[in-house]
């Protein structure tokens, strides 16, 4: 080969090269939509090649036609940091970089914006060749979505229905049933029916429209253009559930030591219970505590121990720590603390009249006025029944700051002094009347034989003597049937002894008065006697 032909070669091989560096500086790949050339891609990124890189876009074009609910709104450019981005939604379509635009020769924003705007141009044109479809389609789905929601509706209609009616007639036989057993005359059927049959209506009414409210978004959700309403509607309803599960999930830890606290706390006052029923009991005994103040000092210790559970349980609430839960906590207690004084002073009373003992459950006591038997004692009242049957309430205060008497405390150990009074004049023998009063005590039913009844001589007054009778028993509770008897008695016993149980104060013409004692007990040969004037007749 001689020089000629080398450099002939040469130039050859140089002209191609320069040929070839020239075609590769303007390669181009197309970025498609439908088959139809949006733009050119005329640069590669980050060591992809033009053609993968159009690849790739033209991929993520096509998928956006598959979209169900594609809107063009939904298209954005976003300009940052070196780099124009277009997106739909949350997915990205491509990037423009200043290399892009260098090739280009026009500003990376100018050149994204032409992008943008053939893309959304393409979208345009195909939506609008198929929107009238598409509107047809969706209709048919809002149509249908309409129908299976009205179907649901009728179904639940129907089913409520079927429920209330076997609900109520189930109530009504148990009803009756529990009024037959219990023979309460009083019908509860006509009150409960309704309240039942409302609850009900108010359940199906609340499912209704839960299901209408879960409906509007499934209804949006099919229009592009409404897509934004129907998740608005979806977040009213999600935001609030997520937070309440959020919150009850964190809140597991504090539940779980609520838990712990509340446990021990019952365990020992299931304790303090146990001992205070053996206390009560009398198997187990404590130097100078009586039996009958272990289930109230129970019952204080237990308030006290529930109260200090609430205190350690109360950081642990949820909310606790909030100002508006500080704030109603705040005025609970200003309510409490303004509007319980006599509620507190009545507690307070009841505690002490507990470990004061006046009377226990059963006792005959007479307050105030008032004397009856004790039928409940708790922290605020005591209420008796009298011999009427009449329950009254007393407020403890009223007891603590009033005298209070016990006929029951020592009627068994010493018994009770039954004890009435009656007048004779000086004329009769007091041997002979203490010996009728006492006869008659002792014919007097629930009066005990020993210690035997005495008399007591209470008064020497101007124109009589007040003798008093005394008579032991161990009924309190019948004191009212027992002083009757007693009554009955003695005016028996002095009637039969010709005594008269009367006082008078003046006896200006005592002789012409009658004996005053009924005419079965009086002498068969007793006259009545008269008034005698003495003087002469016809004398002036």
């Amino acid at each position: 080969m001689n020089t000629r032909n080398a450099l002939l070669i040469l130039f050859i091989f140089v002209f191609n090269t320069l040929t070839f560096a020239q075609k590769s500086d303007t390669l181009q790949a197309p970025v498609t939509l439908s088959n139809d050339t949006l733009f050119f891609i005329n640069n590669g990124f980050e060591g992809v090649s033009i053609n993968e890189r159009a690849r790739l876009i033209n991929s993520r074009l096509e998928k956006l036609l598959t979209e169900p609910n594609f809107t063009i709104d939904s298209l954005k450019q976003i300009d940052r940091e070196g780099i124009s981005r277009i997106y739909y939604a949350d997915k990205p379509v491509l990037m423009v970089t200043d290399k892009d635009a260098i090739k280009a020769g026009v500003q990376r924003h100018e050149l994204a914006t032409q992008y943008f705007e053939a893309i959304k141009s393409a979208f345009i044109d195909l939506n609008t060749g198929k929107s009238f479809g598409n509107l047809f389609t969706q209709v048919l789905e809002v149509l249908g979505v309409i129908c299976i929601v009205g179907f649901l509706i009728i179904l639940i209609n129907r089913l409520f229905r079927f429920l209330q009616i076997r609900l109520l007639k189930y109530v009504e036989w148990k009803l009756n049933e529990f009024q037959r057993r219990k023979k309460i005359e009083v019908s509860y059927t006509k009150r409960i029916l309704p309240l039942i049959s409302g609850l009900v209506k108010v359940i199906k009414l609340s499912l209704v429209i839960l299901i209408i409210y879960l409906t509007l978004p499934v209804l949006f959700s099919i229009f592009p253009w409404t897509q934004p309403i129907a998740d608005k509607l979806l977040t009213y309803v999600l935001n609030p559930l997520k937070n309440i599960l959020l919150a009850a999930l964190h809140y597991i830890p504090n539940l779980l030591t609520i838990i712990v606290i509340y446990l021990v706390t019952r365990y020992i006052i299931q304790l303090f219970h146990f001992l205070a029923e053996e206390v009560a009991n009398g198997t187990i005994k404590v130097s100078k505590f009586y039996p009958d103040w272990a289930m109230p000092t129970f019952n204080i210790i237990r308030f006290l121990l529930y109260a200090f559970m609430f205190v350690v349980i109360f950081p642990y609430l949820p909310g606790s720590d909030s100002k508006i839960f500080q704030g109603v906590t705040v005025f609970i207690g200003v309510l409490f603390s303004l509007g319980s004084s006599s509620a507190i002073a009545n507690i307070v009373s009841g505690v002490v009249l507990t470990y004061m003992r006046p009377f226990k459950l059963g006792d005959r006591v007479k307050i105030g006025d008032n004397i009856g038997d004790v039928i409940e004692k708790n922290l605020l009242v005591t209420r008796i029944r009298t011999i009427k049957n009449e329950d009254i309430t007393i407020p403890n205060s009223t007891i603590l700051s009033n005298p209070s008497t016990n006929y029951s405390s020592s009627s068994k150990s010493l018994g009770l002094i039954l004890h009435t009074t009656i007048t004779l004049t000086y004329d009769t023998p007091w041997k002979q009347i203490n010996e009728l009063m006492i006869r008659a005590a002792l014919n007097t039913q629930g009066v005990l034989q020993q210690p035997a009844p005495f008399v007591l001589q209470t008064a020497l007054n101007d124109f009589y003597v007040s003798y008093e009778i005394n008579a032991y028993t161990e009924l309190p509770q019948q004191m009212a049937g027992i002083y009757s008897e007693l009554h009955k008695n003695l005016q028996d016993m002095f009637n039969e002894a010709g005594l008269e149980i009367m006082s008078p104060h003046v006896f200006a013409v005592r002789d012409g008065n009658t004996i005053q004692i009924p005419d079965s007990y009086k002498p068969k040969d007793y006259q009545k006697t008269g008034f005698k004037i003495e003087g002469n007749v016809g004398e002036k």
